[in-house]
Order: structure tokens, then sequence, then C-alpha cells
């Protein structure tokens, strides 16, 4: 029996002081983009496209238009961001930088508010630097991670270690793979560590580099390195970032590429930042 008062769980409802909250955060993200040159995006809820964004369609909520074409609720909004920018609006629009303040709804009534930012031609250091400042803003300062996704692409496809194992960050059975330098890269987390790569293959080495010149153009004093680190989303394809505190991801971001396009993007979990910010009061 469903009372009239339930909600679905997985659905979200703000009121009194969070609602409040949620509006204060909103503007001042907003503000913030705005005032670093962003212009505001509001993406439809109905997406043709969002199936390019899982590698597992279960998480969609999908439904049928008026001509019977598959049509899925917004689960996602970067790859909907850059093709209507691109392809719907670039004959007429000059800006490369967009911001969005809107929902993404994933199967089976699951919402999550966020704020996010796409940056056509984008570079990984600016999207982080505009993330920090947002945090800033919001007076959060949330750990850093950085991590590069062709680490583990190179280790499942050259080194054999399965992306299920990376994915679920089982270390244990990570450690049991036959490669002289793994434990070393298991143990890698500060800036520090990226000092001395000469144990590591060549192909190894370049990733953990880049990492290293990422980090070197970003001033923030809470910074961890997390070289096996592998994002489920499809379009992530070298430098990632998370921001978390405790068991909070706050936000994410990092390069990517759809149809062709070079971007860069992040998005900031508001739900996550509001229950972190009232867990403080």
């Amino acid at each position: 029996m469903i009372f009239e008062h339930e909600i679905p769980s997985g659905s979200r409802l703000y009121f009194g002081k969070s609602a409040k909250l949620k509006r204060k955060i909103e503007n001042i993200a907003g503000e913030r983009l705005e005032a670093l040159g962003f212009e505001e995006i509001v993406t439809p809820i109905f997406s043709y496209h969002q199936h390019d964004s899982f590698p597992n369609l279960k998480p969609l909520v999908r439904l049928n238009d008026e001509e019977n074409h598959e049509v899925t609720l917004r689960a996602d909004s970067t790859v909907d961001v850059v093709r209507i920018v691109t392809k719907r609006l670039g004959r007429s629009m000059q800006s490369k930088k967009w911001f969005y303040i809107q929902p993404t709804v994933t199967f089976p009534t699951k919402e999550q508010y966020q704020i996010g930012a796409e940056v056509i031609d984008g570079s990984f250091d600016e999207v982080v630097d505009v993330t920090l400042q947002l945090m800033k803003s919001l007076e959060l300062a949330p750990v850093l991670q950085l991590a590069n996704i062709r680490i583990p692409h190179l280790l499942n496809e050259k080194y054999g270690i399965s992306l299920d194992l990376l994915r679920s960050t089982n270390i244990e059975k990570i450690l049991q793979v036959d490669l002289p330098w793994i434990e070393k890269l298991v143990r890698l987390h500060s800036i520090e560590d990226l000092s001395d790569l000469d144990s590591f293959p060549a192909d190894i080495a370049i990733e953990l580099e880049e990492i290293g010149r990422a980090a070197s153009k970003i001033v923030y004093a809470k910074i961890v390195i997390s070289p096996l680190y592998y994002a489920k989303m499809r379009y992530y394809e070298s430098l990632t970032f998370k921001m978390f505190e405790g068991n909070s991801l706050l936000a994410m971001g990092g390069i990517y590429t759809v149809d062709d396009t070079e971007a860069a993007g992040f998005a900031l979990y508001t739900d996550e930042c509001i229950r972190h910010k009232m867990s403080r009061e």
C-alpha cells in the first residue's frame, strides 16, 4: 500500500531550510559562472541520445515519442549540451563556455540535481580551476582526486588486468597480478610520488607524467593521485578529477570527446553539497 504522502525511493524533497540552501547554492554558482564568462543553457528533459553516455543502458528511463522513436529522460547532461551547442546553436552562438543547473533522472526513480559546465576546446586545468572557485564560493574544501583513464585502459589491454577489477577497486586481486611495478602503482597517492617513475614501463610512465603536468598547474592543498581510478562514463578518455568529502562525492569532471568535438567539463552534485553543508550546522 502506498500512502498519499509517500514519494518514490530515490526522488528528492527539499523544504524550509534545505530548500533555501539549495536555492542559495544554485544562485551563488550561477552568478560565479556568469562572472567567469559562461552562458547558461537548460536542455530538454527528453533526449534521443542518452545511450551514448552509458556503457550499460539499465540506468536510462525509456519511453517512446509520438512516432515511436525511443526517448529517454535526461540521465546525463554532458553529451546533450555539447551536441546542442555545436550542432543546433553553433551557427548563431559564439560562446564555447556553457553551464547548466538542472536535475538528471535514472532508473528506477532516482533524481540528482547538478550544477555543471562544459567548455568546447577547454583544458583540464581550466575546468578544475572553475570547480575549485565554485567550491570556495560555497565555503567547501573537499579533497581533489586526479586520475588518468588511459592508465586503467592500458592495464586492461596490455597487462591483462580486468576493467571489472579496476571498476570495483579490488586492490587485493590487483596486487596478485604478476607485474613487478603494480604494488608501487597501487600505492601511488601524492604528487611527490610522481617524481620517480623509472620503475614503470614507458607507456604507464607517460600517462603518469600527464597527471603530474596537470597537478603542477593546480594551486590547491588537498590533492591526491588515483592512477587506478576508472570512470564509468563512456566519453571520458584521459584526465579526470573527483572532489569528495568523506564518502560524499561533491563534484566530478574531466576532458572528453563527443562526435569529434573535444571539450572539458564538470558536474557539481548539489544534493551532496546540501547534505554535507547541513551536516556541519
